[in-house]
């Protein structure tokens, strides 16, 4: 068993290791060193270099540019198109319903849209993005 991944060397010399062993058989002692070094590395990166949400509008304009989508193509989701330009231009506010059709329709995570605008900070490190 390795230990914790402390510091940057650490973190080099697991990155090396990894490398070294990336062709190992599962099951075997090397797949299981791999299979730790791996999940000792994933917390470092996620401690050491975590990535913040993005705020709600930047999703949602992320994911309309994802699906290939227009404005009027969120007419479902936020209502009619002056509230859905209103919304992308942060005059007015996500509602609750729109926060729900808007998970449900374009699979945005919830704790994205659910923050207010530029808030993405607090995100914990562990948390993915964009999961479907």
């Amino acid at each position: 068993m390795r230990k914790p991944i402390k510091t940057e060397a650490d973190y080099k010399a697991a990155l090396a290791r990894a490398d070294a062993i990336f062709d190992a058989k599962s099951g075997t002692s090397e797949g299981e060193e791999l299979e730790s070094l791996v999940t000792l590395i994933e917390h470092y990166e996620d401690t050491a270099y975590p990535i913040d949400l993005p705020d709600p509008i930047t999703a949602i304009k992320f994911r309309m540019a994802q699906q290939g989508l227009k404005q009027k193509d969120l007419v479902p989701y936020i209502g009619n198109e002056s509230k859905v330009s209103d919304v992308l231009s942060g005059k007015c506010p996500l509602s609750v319903a729109m926060i729900h059709k808007l998970i449900n329709g374009l699979g945005i995570p919830a704790e994205v849209l659910l923050q207010q605008p530029d808030a993405g900070a607090s995100r914990k490190p562990s948390e993915k993005v964009y999961q479907k």
